[in-house]
């Protein structure tokens, strides 16, 4: 017969079931680390898209049901070439939000979208096939290149959002009957973004405990206040929303662009490459050793299958959240019972509408003001991946140049414009393409230094 304390005993070991309580609270403490991840990305294409109501509340429903999804494929895995078997949790990855946002302004839409994931999706499978002489390629100094630039082409986001969103213009606003107070470039989108984004800074170096680990989540709660006292918040659309509701097949249909779907293959296998250190951090910080090499495969093969889904049912790319591998590393905890529950609060959350409706009167002020922060720490655990190898002559000229053109070019797109458009969108668009390709092809042809 199992005592209390053989059971909590069982939190620190994968299988077997720990006290309920112990593992609700465990399992809700992750829910907070990653909500606002699984969210924001969401809002943020729908706006891109230019998604009306229904259809941003359906953009998250189901981006927070396949998270679910994902996560539970890596939680049971089939085999032992699908699924990690790792107590890890998957949710929409910012990561990929430039390359959306290209493919949005494109005009290819959601049905783009899906199209180029579901080729993501098949890369990502060759990749876990092919995972141990793939990741060669891409040590950590092309990790944290790519990590880096990531983090940095997805700054403009976060101004435009903190300043409320470039498509609020005045006409439009007023237009729509709204108060000024919304329109891009006031005075009171920029004091609420601001003091969202004191009170995340507060929270996350004064805090302790739940306040330190929610401090997004708790500083967007003090923004939505603070923007509901200036009049730019509305509950209009809340009411019609439904209470449950199950995410539907190819909601938004599906569509191939060769260029968008050419960029997003090239991210999936990044992303592919970054799991295996979500993976790795997971097993050595928590279990006490490295993971093995049916777990990587699997992991990446049931990433790819994962995402296949999520494009079929009208959700967003997902990925590994290195946040909640953080809490893993710290308390140990990696027992399957409290990431189930974790990935059962998403489900919930996912299969209520009348939630997902709440989300979307978050201001863009607010969402831009808390999310800054995300992107920045993005960008800094690109530069700790590049600083753990010695910055040699040869390595900061793959770093320096390949950010130098990927994020260089992007943000002067037009210098492409003698070129075929295909070619502009996918190596003008988004920076993280060509500073992959060229941190990759410098580090294959740059002699490397003798010790």
């Amino acid at each position: 017969m199992q005592t209390p304390d053989s059971r909590r005993e069982l939190l620190f070991r994968f299988r077997g079931i720990p006290p309920i309580g112990t593992s609700v609270s465990l399992a809700l403490q992750h829910l907070v680390a990653m909500i606002v991840g699984c969210v924001a990305p969401a809002i943020i294409i729908a706006s891109a898209v230019g998604l009306g109501q229904s259809e941003r509340v359906m953009l998250i429903q189901a981006s927070l049901v396949m998270s679910a999804v994902c996560t539970v494929l890596q939680l049971f895995p089939i085999g032992k070439r699908f699924g990690s078997g790792l107590p890890v949790l998957l949710g929409v990855s910012f990561a990929y939000v430039p390359s959306m946002q290209a493919i949005a302004a494109s005009g290819g839409g959601l049905s783009a979208i899906a199209g180029a994931m579901l080729v993501g999706g098949v890369v990502a499978v060759i990749v876990g096939i092919f995972v141990r002489k793939i990741r060669l390629l891409f040590p950590p100094v092309i990790s944290g290149t790519v990590v880096f630039t990531i983090g940095l082409s997805l700054y403009p986001t976060a101004i435009n959002y903190m300043a409320g969103g470039a498509s609020n213009t005045l006409e439009a606003v007023t237009g729509k009957g709204l108060s000024e107070a919304l329109a891009y470039g006031s005075w009171q989108n920029w004091l609420v973004a601001c003091l969202t984004l004191a009170a995340v800074i507060v929270l996350n170096y004064k805090g302790k405990g739940i306040c330190k680990l929610a401090s997004i989540l708790l500083g967007m709660l003090f923004g939505y206040v603070v923007a509901a006292l200036f009049g730019m918040v509305s509950f209009a659309d809340v009411a019609d929303a439904a209470w449950f509701s199950l995410p539907r097949f190819m909601p938004f249909g599906i569509s191939f662009d060769g260029s968008g779907c050419i960029a997003m293959g090239i991210l999936f296998a990044i992303n592919s490459i970054q799991a295996i250190g979500d993976f790795t951090a997971t097993t050595v910080g928590g279990m006490n050793r490295d993971p093995s090499d049916n777990e990587l495969q699997g992991g990446i093969i049931a990433y790819g299958v994962g995402n296949i889904l999520s494009a079929l049912f009208g959700g967003l790319p997902t990925a590994t959240y290195s946040q909640n591998v953080g809490i893993v590393t710290t308390n140990k905890v990696v027992n399957r019972t409290v990431f189930t529950f974790a990935a059962g609060f998403l489900l919930l959350a996912g299969v209520s509408p009348k939630f997902a409706a709440i989300l979307t009167t978050i201001p863009q002020c607010v969402l831009g003001g808390a999310t800054v922060t995300v992107f920045s720490t993005i960008a800094m655990t690109g530069m700790k991946l590049i600083a753990s190898q010695n910055l040699t002559s040869r390595n900061t000229t793959i770093v320096g140049l390949s950010a130098a053109l990927g994020v260089g070019i992007s943000q002067a797109s037009a210098s492409l414009s003698q070129f075929p458009e295909a070619v502009t969108m996918i190596f003008g668009k988004s920076p993280v393409v060509i500073a992959t390709l060229m941190a990759v092809l410098l580090n294959l042809i740059l002699p490397k230094e003798e010790k």
